[in-house]
């Protein structure tokens, strides 16, 4: 199994626990937590698109254009994954900040006595 393979089993598998955390997880925090889990399985597999065994996109002084184009990695897979990491980061502070306010509000993260289901 090469390393590309590999890569898009683990986001799988990432993507497929952060789905199941989501939907059959009774606490807000754990959902908060599947969820980060989710984006990183989202973030390996836009990575492992982009990645086809090349080098860095940085075109050195003495490659010539038909190499580099070659064998240079896709960037726009890797700048999609940046926006996403920082998207991320504002979604789980909104997300942490709700809690806490659910949490003064309901006295528990337990998602059925906050949405009352029983």
């Amino acid at each position: 199994m090469d390393f590309q393979m590999a890569s898009f089993i683990t986001s799988g598998l990432l993507v497929i626990i952060g789905l199941y955390g989501v939907f059959f997880v009774d606490n807000v925090l754990k959902k908060i937590i599947a969820l980060e889990i989710l984006g990183s399985g989202v973030n390996l597999a836009l990575i492992t698109i982009g990645y086809n065994g090349g080098t860095i996109p940085i075109k050195l002084p003495n490659m010539p254009v038909d190499v580099f184009a070659k064998e240079s990695a896709y960037p726009l897979t890797h700048a999609l994954v940046l926006t996403n990491i920082v998207i991320e980061a504002s979604m789980l502070a909104v997300m942490l900040g709700v809690s806490i306010i659910l949490y003064k509000k309901y006295k528990t993260l337990k998602s059925s006595v906050i949405l009352k289901e029983d």
